[in-house]
C-alpha cells in the first residue's frame, strides 16, 4: 500500500451527457466551481475537459479552457490541473464508403490535440494510446501521432499521464519509453469498463500493474458501475484512484450524484476504511515528481 493516496476528480469528460446527468458542469465557471469543490473534499487533481457554453457539447476552444485554468488558479494555487489530449482521435467509417469519414469523426492532426497544453502550460496532460473500438466508432491512436503529441507536451514542461485501455497499450508505452519519447518511470492510469477494453476486476489491476516499468506510479480507473469498486481495487494494489463525472454518475444504485465532490467524498471514505492516508497537492507533487508552486 501506498503512504498517500492521490485522489484524481475527472469533472465533466467528454462522453458524459447533460440527459445523463443535469447538474453536469459545463459552463468554464461551473467547471471551475466543481474542481474546487473537489479540492475543498480532498482531490489533490482535477482532470478537465471543456464543454461548449451553450450546447453542452463537447470542444477543443483554447479560450475555454484558458478560462477554466485561469478561474481555479486564482482561487486556488496548489491544486494540480490535468487536461486532456483525448479529443480529436475518433473515426466513424461512413456506412457507403469507409475510407470516407462520417459525421462522428473527430480526427484531426496531433498537435492540433495538443494545442491547449503548449500554450497553458498545465502540470499534467493525459496521452492516450489505444487504438480500440469505442462504441460505433474506432478511436485511433498510432505510435507516429503519439510522438508526435509526446514531443509538444515535453516541450512544454507538462508530465504526462499515460492511459492505457489495454495491455497493448502498455507494451506501446514501454517502446516509446525505450526510444526515448517518454521519460522512464512513467505516470499511468487504467481505464476499465470500457467495453472493448480492459475489463474491471481486481485480477486486471494486478495484471497490468505487473507488467509496468520499474518505477511507474499507476491509478485505477472504473467506468460507471465500477467507479468505486476500483477505488478500493486500485488503492489495494497499490495505486492511487480516480472519480468524477466523467466517469461515472450514481453515487449509489439507482441515485445520482449530487456533485462531483461528493463522489470524492466518497472515495476517500473508502481509502481511509481501508487503512490509507490521502495526499494534499502539495504531497501529490512530490509523489508525482511535480515542481511545487507558490502560494
Amino acid at each position: 500500500m501506498l503512504e498517500r493516496v492521490v485522489i484524481t476528480c475527472a469533472i465533466t469528460g467528454n462522453l458524459t451527457t447533460v440527459a445523463q446527468h443535469p447538474g453536469l458542469p459545463v459552463t468554464p465557471e461551473q467547471i471551475a466551481t466543481s474542481s474546487l469543490e473537489a479540492a475543498e473534499a480532498g482531490a489533490a487533481v482535477v482532470h478537465l475537459h471543456v464543454r461548449d457554453p451553450r450546447t453542452g457539447a463537447p470542444s477543443m476552444e483554447l479560450d475555454l479552457y484558458r478560462e477554466t485554468v485561469e478561474l481555479i488558479r486564482a482561487r486556488n494555487t496548489q491544486l494540480i490541473i490535468n487536461l486532456t489530449t483525448g479529443p480529436g482521435g475518433r473515426f466513424q467509417p461512413s456506412e457507403d464508403d469507409p475510407k470516407v469519414p462520417g459525421p462522428r469523426t473527430t480526427l484531426m492532426v496531433p498537435e492540433k490535440r495538443v494545442e491547449h497544453i503548449a500554450l497553458l502550460k498545465p502540470d499534467i496532460s493525459t496521452l492516450d494510446l489505444n487504438t480500440m473500438n469505442s462504441g460505433q466508432e474506432v478511436v485511433i491512436n498510432t505510435p507516429g501521432n503519439v510522438r508526435r503529441m509526446a514531443k509538444v507536451i515535453r516541450a512544454a514542461g507538462v508530465k504526462p499521464e499515460i492511459e492505457l485501455f489495454d495491455s497493448g497499450d502498455i507494451a506501446l508505452m514501454n517502446d516509446l519509453i525505450a526510444d526515448g519519447t517518454l521519460e522512464a518511470e512513467p505516470l499511468c492510469s487504467f481505464v476499465m469498463g470500457v467495453k472493448y477494453g480492459f475489463q474491471p476486476s481486481p485480477e486486471t489491476v494486478l495484471y497490468a500493474r505487473n507488467m509496468l516499468p520499474k518505477g511507474a506510479r499507476f491509478t485505477g480507473i472504473g467506468i460507471g458501475r465500477y467507479a468505486f469498486p476500483a477505488v478500493a481495487q486500485s488503492f489495494l494494489a497499490g495505486g492511487h484512484v480516480r472519480v468524477g463525472m466523467e466517469d461515472a454518475v450514481y453515487i449509489d444504485r439507482g441515485r445520482l450524484t449530487p456533485s462531483n465532490a461528493a463522489m470524492v467524498e466518497k472515495a476517500r471514505r473508502i481509502v481511509e476504511d481501508l487503512g490509507g492516508q490521502i495526499a494534499d497537492p502539495r504531497q501529490a507533487r512530490a509523489l508525482f515528481g511535480l515542481p511545487s508552486r507558490i502560494a
